[in-house]
């Protein structure tokens, strides 16, 4: 356009400038914005606004704020567009208390301003900020319902995310697609499949589209919730499917030990011309490892090399660590490890102790435990796992020794702690929990449980309890465990034949995973449990990882 002498006006350069944006590219902007200069339209409100926008995208927040400070309308009624572009960008980049500093300074706001500076609080973390923000706005639309419904999600408060999204339909407001996509993710988070099925039930009968989107999002919360046999039924029914929609349903089978599907829904995606990608592959390997299918593995890792040219990163070894480990195969884990062309990191040695821990090989388990704490050594994870092996063998003076030095260097156990949900509202158990409403009735009927399983068979696996404590206290400790009081939970809050599904953040434990079997079939209840492996599905007294965990 320029060599064939056709000058640009203030349409033409907003378009420029959005270009250069998308490329991110800093220099190139800084011509365009001298071509503009000498054009003399530098102060068209159009274009100021564009240059603005520019500047933030390209991550040059000190340009943007000089455009900005050397634009005469900034105080005038009309400039509130140059005010949210910039606000916005300040969010965006970490500069919350410039972005805090322009909207106090603003001669008018209207809800983009509130919308932007709520979104800035949950990027950062402030959820406390941003809801008396929200609170405080004169006038709310859709996109301020789901700027909190998606914050308070990514910071990790899922029941928060859901009870506001039941806000949103109790005033009317019509959600849109990212509220619902943001919403789903909460129930996958804490296996809330009622709320889950309620927001299903609320598209179908508001004319929503079944798009790529709300498709993918419906399949992870029925998968993540242990309905994949919903979740697959969503699938078929979802026309607009992409790589992101396959790879869920993949993750799907694989973490519910169905790899016989999980391996037939990867080669009917590549008969429908999709080419995996990485996070495919780990979903098929992660199929391999809870599975046992050793050779099967290792031949799909092979070929994600040699056949789709992928390079592996440390979470596909590490999986393959995962898989050689569970087999029991750990000098060959160990070589593999060795043999890596990447630094192996705290997930791969973390996975290589796990399998150690399995099978009992001190050894191995000390090794591998030089090596985690010396990439971290105040990741708790060295420290538990060692004193989870040390524990098992009955080593109670190197499991005194290894926790204090835990003591020492400041390295703190993560608790653990398990979601349930009972008629729509989710509860949240700690391990020792007694701050329940109904904590007496909780104990109670775990003591029951306890020793109804103790007259078909039962017997607490002490070796799980990592202090050297007299039998009695190590049954007292493992029965405080989170999973155990949210199942005792729902034994007494969900009626008879009810299945029962728990999301636990921790891997669960080989005693509250034999107690769970005992339970199925003495009370006649299918207990679903989500730890942070993988789904174990008790019925009958059998799990369906066939001890296979």
């Amino acid at each position: 356009m320029l060599r064939s002498n056709i000058r640009p006006d203030r349409l033409t350069l907003p378009y420029v400038l959005k270009s250069v944006a998308g490329l991110v590219d800093c220099e190139l902007g800084r011509v365009i914005h001298g071509v503009i200069a000498k054009t003399g339209i530098e102060f068209d409100s159009f274009v100021r606004v564009s240059l603005v926008d520019m500047y933030v995208k390209v991550e040059s927040l000190g340009c943007a704020l000089q455009v900005f400070d050397e634009s005469p309308e900034r105080n005038k009624l009309g400039s509130i567009l140059l005010w949210n572009v910039l606000m916005n960008g300040c969010c965006k980049v970490g500069g919350l208390r410039k972005a805090k500093e322009l909207f106090d300074a603003m001669p008018v706001r209207n809800v983009g301003s509130w919308n932007s500076l709520i979104n800035g609080f949950m990027r950062d973390g402030e959820v406390d900020r941003a809801r008396e923000l929200f609170d405080c706005m004169p006038e709310k639309n859709v996109v301020s319902w789901t700027t909190m419904v998606t914050g308070y999600s990514q910071n990790g408060h899922h029941e928060k995310a859901l009870s506001m999204f039941s806000q949103i339909l109790e005033v009317g407001v019509k959600p849109n697609d990212l509220t619902v996509v943001s919403a789903l993710s909460a129930c996958a988070k804490v296996g809330a499949l009622e709320a889950g099925v309620h927001i299903h039930k609320y598209l179908s009968s508001n004319g929503f589209r079944l798009n790529k989107a709300i498709g993918t999002a419906l399949v992870d919360m029925y998968a993540k919730c242990g309905d994949v046999e919903s979740a697959s039924q969503v699938f078929g029914m979802t026309k607009e499917k992409d790589l992101r929609t396959w790879s869920v349903m993949i993750w799907g089978w694989a973490i519910h030990g169905c790899f016989q599907q999980a391996f037939e829904y990867f080669d009917k995606m590549k008969s429908k011309g999709f080419k995996p990608d990485g996070v495919v592959f780990l979903a098929i390997l992660t199929a391999c490892s809870h599975s046992g299918q050793v050779d099967k593995g290792l031949s799909f890792f092979d070929s994600m090399r040699l056949d789709y040219s992928i390079e592996p990163t440390t979470k596909h070894y590490a999986l393959i660590v995962d898989l050689l480990g569970r087999a029991g195969r750990l000098d060959e884990a160990l070589s593999f490890i060795k043999s890596m062309p990447l630094d192996p990191d705290i997930v791969i040695w973390g996975a290589l102790f796990c399998a150690c821990r399995a099978h009992k090989n001190t050894e191995i388990a000390e090794f591998a435990s030089q090596r985690l704490l010396q990439l971290e050594p105040k990741h708790p994870g060295g420290y538990v796992f060692l004193s989870n092996i040390y524990a098992g063998v009955g080593r109670w003076e190197d499991v005194e020794r290894v926790r204090t030095s835990m003591k020492n260097r400041g390295a703190e156990k993560d608790p653990g702690w398990s979601y349930i949900e009972v008629d729509s509202q989710v509860h949240r158990f700690v391990a020792g929990d007694r701050a329940h409403k109904r904590t007496a009735e909780i104990h109670q009927k775990l003591e029951e449980i306890t020793r109804s399983a103790r007259k078909q068979g039962y017997t607490p696996e002490t070796e799980w309890v990592l202090h050297n404590i007299e039998e009695e206290e190590k049954e007292d400790a493992l029965g405080s465990h989170s999973e155990k009081l949210a199942l005792a939970f729902a034994l007494i809050s969900t009626s008879p034949k009810t299945t029962i599904r728990i999301v636990k953040n921790l891997r669960v434990c080989g005693d509250c995973h034999s107690m769970m079997k005992y339970v199925s079939r003495m009370n006649e209840r299918e207990i679903i449990l989500r730890d942070i492996k993988r789904f174990h599905h008790f019925k009958d007294g059998i799990c369906s990882c066939g001890d296979y965990w």
